[in-house]
């Protein structure tokens, strides 16, 4: 095999060999090149060609977040590697292991006046658990380095060789240890195109030395097998535990063990999230349909005291609903443990602990023992959680079948016919939002860029999970997300099973329900950004099966056929009244209170 003739892009790629990363992003470029090179020349790599960076980086962070395994993002200098920090800053809140790896100029000239040349060193701040520089080769186009190199920065060959195999290895050694993203910046010399066999200097050495491994958390190791902190859990008259984001593949996902004895204890009232993919019959699936109606409600004040909770857990991570961190900001529970999840935000504002072990590991000193409270003769909040969720489950169905057509409408419908076995994407912003309200097929996989919760790259991660998956991948979006991320699309390696549901409100119709909102043309213009927009010319370009709803009767039509065309990709356009979402999705919070 023919590699890249310059040293470091050989030993850049030989470390992801042997670190097992198979998974290769690359963008364009010429600064590139030789990492390009390499990466082609090794049957080892699957190399995915990316042109839009930002794109790519959502793309690589959809691999990575299906596989559960690191994927390599390559990009040539200057502005390119800009493009990936909205990925980055994702992967760094969610822990998924991205590797970013840039191509750089020389060091003499960054700041010269050489096109695509900026400080590209450390541009990724606190977002990365590991950057460095690697150091350019002396034995690669000497003469220049000897002539503009600083003496003062000059090394032997060797040396160099040495010095990057440490640095390598200390940046895998750091994304195995805190799972989330690392860059590396390459300098690399002209020529940048030629070959040449490996260089025994580029081998990954049997034992490299790392420098001591990162860690910024303060999470502890202990669970339940800890005196105090059994007696703490023992003595809790009411516990309340949320669940935030958790992939269904991974190795923190909760038992099956686990979930029955939660459920098991009276004591113990479960709120799942729809990103959780925690599923049964007393846990509650829909948090808003429970805080919502008790907001307004006469007796609030009652309501609310008698379900806060003494003891609150947490699993996993991010939180979406807003309405349950208003609840435990104004209800404050006396403990708070955090589990699984490193990146300590704590929305809640409590006096909480962070543990490192899986919720698994935590309680499993407990999992073989009984309850050792006695069942609670009286009404717990757990007993009036449950019938108040029979209650609202069934008002869910006779509400939808009178209400409007709507975006309340179309996501009960959807997520209804969302056939079993799949993975599913929901985006941020309304469509997470609307999807919270309504339950989720426990067979089906759910997946959402909830570190950063930004609109743009949904698009693109949801094509990435897609290729990595063995099963239909399905993406729910709303129209600024799809519009915003359009580049996603540009990608040849669309499964021709995958699927988009557009809904299109023509805006940013979350905009309407928050507080505040003014129906001004200002609002319009630079709030809910009121638009036209279509996605049939955007189908019809990158090569999607367009098809199209409006109403009740359309929609129907469309979604009992739409997930068996699987011929190639394709999109339906679900297209809601703008001003009309609104009204019904206040509504329906309105006539929940009747249930309390």
């Amino acid at each position: 095999m023919q590699y890249s003739s310059i040293p470091l892009a050989q030993t850049v790629v030989l470390h992801c060999k042997a670190q097992g990363i198979s998974k290769i992003v690359i963008s364009p470029g010429s600064r590139n090149a030789p990492l390009t090179i390499s990466f082609l020349a090794d049957p080892f790599f699957d190399c995915y060609s990316i042109v839009d960076e930002r794109a790519a980086g959502f793309f690589a962070l959809g691999l990575a977040q299906r596989n559960q395994e690191p994927t390599v993002l390559v990009c040539t200098s200057g502005s390119a590697l800009l493009n990936y920090y909205p990925a980055v800053s994702e992967a760094y809140y969610s822990g998924i292991p991205l590797v970013v790896i840039s191509a750089d100029r020389p060091s003499y000239l960054i700041d010269k006046g050489y096109g695509q040349t900026i400080k590209q060193e450390g541009v990724f701040g606190k977002h990365v658990v590991f950057s460095s520089p690697l150091i350019q080769d002396a034995s690669h186009a000497a003469e220049r380095y000897n002539r503009f190199m600083s003496k003062d920065l000059q090394y032997d060959q060797e040396v160099i060789s040495q010095k990057n195999h440490t640095l390598l290895a200390t940046a895998f050694s750091q994304l195995k240890a805190t799972n989330r993203p690392i860059h590396l910046n390459t300098p690399f010399e002209e020529p940048l195109y030629q070959e040449a066999p490996l260089y025994e200097s580029a081998l990954v050495p049997q034992s490299t030395e790392a420098f001591v491994s990162y860690s910024d958390s303060e999470a502890v190791q202990k669970t339940l097998s800890d005196p105090e902190l059994k007696a703490l859990w023992e003595g809790a008259n009411r516990i309340m535990v949320i669940v935030g984001v958790l992939y269904p593949n991974a190795p923190d996902y909760l038992s099956n063990e686990l979930v029955e004895w939660l459920s098991n204890d009276p004591r113990v009232l479960v709120f799942t999230e729809t990103t959780s993919n925690v599923h049964h019959p007393e846990f509650i699936d829909s948090i808003d349909n429970i805080i919502a109606p008790m907001e307004s409600h006469l007796d609030a004040a009652a309501i609310g005291a008698a379900l806060s909770p003494d003891l609150l857990v947490t699993i996993g991570g991010a939180v979406v609903s807003k309405k349950i961190k208003n609840f435990l900001n104004q209800y404050t529970p006396k403990l708070h443990w955090q589990i699984q999840n490193e990146i300590v935000v704590n929305p809640f504002f409590t006096n909480f602990t962070c543990f490192r072990p899986t919720a698994d590991a935590f309680f499993s000193p407990a999992l073989q023992k009984s309850i050792s409270a006695e069942i609670p003769k009286i009404d717990t909040p757990k007993k009036r959680a449950l019938r108040y969720k029979n209650s609202y489950k069934a008002h869910i169905d006779t509400y939808t079948a009178s209400c409007p057509f709507s975006d309340f409408y179309a996501f009960y419908h959807l997520l209804k016919a969302i056939p079993n076995k799949t993975v599913l994407h929901l985006a941020n912003s309304a469509t997470i939002r609307y999807a919270q309200l309504f339950s989720v097929k426990s067979s089906v996989s759910v997946y959402c860029n909830r570190g950063t919760s930004g609109i743009d790259g949904s698009t693109a991660t949801a094509i990435g999970a897609s290729v990595a998956s063995q099963v239909q991948t399905i993406l729910v979006t709303g129209d600024l997300g799809f519009f915003y991320d359009s580049n996603g699309l540009w990608n040849k390696y669309i499964p021709k099973d995958f699927k988009i549901i557009l809904i299109n409100n023509q805006g940013g119709g979350i905009f309407r329900v928050l507080p505040g909102k003014t129906d001004s043309e200002n609002f319009r213009t630079y709030f809910e950004t009121v638009h036209e927009l279509s996605a049939q010319a955007l189908c019809n370009l990158h090569g999607f099966k367009y098809y199209s709803a409006q109403d009740k009767d359309s929609l129907a039509n469309e979604l009992a056929t739409f997930f068996q065309q699987n011929n190639g990709p394709s999109l339906l356009e679900i297209k809601t009244p703008r001003t009309e979402n609104e009204g019904v999705l206040i509504n329906f919070f309105k006539t929940l209170k009747a249930y309390y």
